[in-house]
């Protein structure tokens, strides 16, 4: 049992007093958290197994601080700690392009997650946990036990009311998940005051419902005994997941604890003096850490860690003399590295092989590949059948005693929960072992998962979504089910692919540029109607994210497509080739790929002089950007067979050589001089 003295009381006011110094030197932040959770921070943190000295170690024990307002916190404990954060950055808490923003951001060292929108950070973290669990299963040996860690969570109402971390927790109970431990801070105050305005539920009945283990620390303020003891409890259950409610008063010490005020206002400066001198510092003086408590830090924390991560490099040497493949294969993984050439396992087409619908040609490339590269884990929300996202001979991951799978299994079932899943994938890329995660749904349905794409993007987990009945192809289901405006929305978050690919090969090139990617999410939006394979796509030009299709000597028109329009163009081209306009098919899978080429390989796919068209069955706003004139569908879809709703929104090859000529007269008659799109002062 940990025994606990002055040095420990005089480390927890250190960091209480850091974090509110921060706030209020920035005259900004949240010090109510910070000063009640102190006490379970530093307990916490002298139990858990990390190092600043060791900082990419794959098997350190993870920390996510969901309630993410309480920054100052942590970002308290990774100075004290070592980390790479200076007392100075410290006092830039806030401040334009600190270390120390106002929540916490994954590029930051040792931050795991980034946890801004309440409810993420504790549904990311049940993926860091599936990923622990899959990666001891595949690479655990008798002897070597190479993966062993915890993930550890703070969380406070916020989180626990938002739905995403109802959905997350669910499946988290449904798995079993016994490397997962939640400590609720419970200090039951929300900003619009205590909790009994809007959350009066019993939570431990809610998650003791969901197959969670539940313990509760009745003072967390002050008895490091009882935090102890819960921790090492929970960490004793291997079947369950925990979730510690732990009982502290808000703003600890300061003349408003236990009030709302003290959750996101700085403490005013009698209130801080007051608080100093209560804890034994001087009033008078700011950021000040006694030695004794670095030593303590360094001694608990930084060396303990660092010892625990040298026998673990030690292990993995032996480990990799005894079973040399899977010890190079793991090496690959640590190391951030796909296999070699594995992109030769990518399903090749010519116009000769059938037309098939995309979202099949994207089971036809995981099926390719699923093999080769291990790291590759899946999901769906309970769309498997529609989706096609299990590859054959796959494991389910599952606890073992439900013989329905096991832990090596890579194939996820997160039933109906499209959030709870987008935030689960973004927790199994953050782990490390370069995990390539996947989840699908129906393309309209990713905007379920929206919070959790935004948080992939910012954070640049490279997370691919399959995303399949991509339009109103999809047909009977209607208006409800088919996305209009759902391209649109996530061609404008900034870091994200958007990828609509319009045969096999364009599919296999959204596969290789999603996996080889290291820092950008994707979004594979896929048909549910049969499309050809066409004449000119190749994998290598689809992988430039937009390229000339097809092309003519002396171009009159550009026909600019995606998808299922790019073939539906190719049609039309050769009608308006009866009526002497030559018609350039260019195909543009995604945007954020063809903006990243060069400006003189864009302008030669979209020169001057050469009036552009673009096709696309989704609202026509994020195409402004390429064409002169746009036809889309700026309302929503229809109820009705597939062939029947493009015949009535005029998506047919009469329909889009209608169009074109209007677009070539009107720009003929005008003699307007047409600029490329990418020729433009800023």
């Amino acid at each position: 049992m940990t025994q606990f003295g002055d040095i420990d009381k005089l480390a927890i006011s250190t960091v209480r007093l850091l974090a509110v110094d921060a706030v209020c030197k920035a005259n900004s932040g949240h010090p109510g958290a910070p000063l009640g959770m102190a006490p379970a921070a530093h307990v916490l943190w002298t139990q858990m197994n990390l190092s600043s000295k060791c900082v990419d170690w794959v098997n350190r024990d993870r920390f996510v601080l969901s309630n993410g307002h309480a920054c100052a916190l942590l970002y308290a404990m990774l100075h004290l700690s070592g980390y790479d954060y200076s007392i100075e950055d410290l006092k830039q808490f806030r401040q334009l392009n600190s270390k120390t923003p106002g929540h916490p951001e994954f590029e930051l060292p040792g931050v795991e997650l980034t946890t801004g929108p309440l409810g993420q950070g504790i549904s990311s973290a049940v993926g860091l946990a599936i990923a622990q669990k899959n990666l001891a299963a595949t690479y655990n040996k008798p002897g070597f036990e190479l993966s062993n860690n915890f993930t550890y969570v703070f969380a406070g109402d916020g989180c626990l009311q938002e739905g995403v971390s109802s959905e997350a927790c669910s499946v988290a109970g449904h798995l079993q998940l016994g490397n997962l431990i939640v400590i609720y801070d419970d200090n039951h105050i929300t900003i619009d005051g205590g909790t009994n305005l809007s959350f009066t539920e019993d939570v431990l009945k809610r998650y003791e419902a969901y197959g969670w283990e539940t313990l509760s620390i009745a003072d967390g303020d002050s008895n490091l005994n009882e935090i102890s003891q819960a921790i090492l409890k929970a960490k004793q259950c291997k079947n369950k997941p925990t979730i510690i409610k732990m009982n502290t008063t808000i703003g600890f010490g300061s003349l408003s604890q236990g009030k709302e005020t003290v959750h996101g206002s700085p403490l005013k400066p009698d209130d801080l003096k007051q608080l100093k001198k209560k804890f034994g510092f001087d009033p008078e003086k700011s950021f000040v850490v006694p030695q004794e408590v670095y030593d303590f830090y360094n001694e608990k924390i930084t060396e303990r860690g660092l010892e625990e991560c040298t026998k673990w490099g030690k292990l993995f040497s032996e480990y990799k003399k005894k079973y040399p493949e899977l010890g190079a294969e793991l090496q690959r993984r640590i190391d951030g590295k796909l296999p070699a050439n594995w992109e030769s396992k990518l399903p090749v087409y010519t116009p000769s092989d059938p037309a098939i619908a995309t979202r099949k040609l994207s089971e036809v490339v995981l099926n390719s590949i699923w093999d080769t590269l291990p790291e590759l884990m899946g999901t769906s929300a309970d769309l498997t059948p529609s989706n096609l996202t299990r590859a054959k001979g796959s494991v389910d991951f599952q606890p073992p005693s439900t013989k329905l799978g096991d832990w090596s299994g890579r194939y996820i079932r997160c039933g109906v929960r499209e959030h709870g899943m987008g935030a689960i994938i973004n927790g199994i890329a953050a782990y490390g072992a370069n995990f390539k995660p996947y989840g699908g749904t129906f393309l309209n349905f990713v905007s379920y998962a929206a919070g959790a794409v935004r948080v992939a993007a910012l954070s640049g987990y490279p997370v691919i979504w399959v995303a399949t009945h991509d339009s109103i192809g999809l047909g009977e289901d209607g208006p409800t089910h088919q996305p209009i405006e759902t391209a649109t929305h996530f061609r404008a978050l900034p870091n994200i692919q958007v990828w609509r690919p319009a045969d096999g090969n364009e599919t296999s090139a959204a596969y290789k540029v999603s996996l080889e990617n290291k820092h950008t999410p994707s979004i594979i939006a896929l048909t549910r109607q049969n499309l050809p394979q066409l004449e000119g796509s190749t994998i290598e030009k689809a992988s430039k994210g937009g390229y000339i299709l097809q092309d003519v000597a002396k171009p009159d028109i550009i026909l600019i497509a995606s998808g299922s329009e790019v073939s539906l163009c190719v049609d039309a081209a050769k009608l308006l080739k009866s009526k002497n306009i030559n018609a350039r098919i260019v195909s543009i899978p995604d945007f954020f790929t063809f903006d990243k080429q060069s400006v003189d390989y864009r302008i030669s796919v979209l020169p001057d002089g050469v009036p552009i068209m673009s096709v696309e069955v989704w609202a026509t706003l994020s195409w402004h950007k390429y064409a002169h004139e746009c036809f889309g569908i700026d309302d929503f879809g229809r109820s009705g067979k597939a062939t029947d709703i493009y015949k009535y929104f005029g998506f047919t090859e009469q329909g889009v050589v209608e169009r074109a000529e209007k677009v070539h007269k009107f720009y003929q008659d005008k003699k307007v001089c047409l600029c490329s799109p990418f020729k433009k002062a800023l």
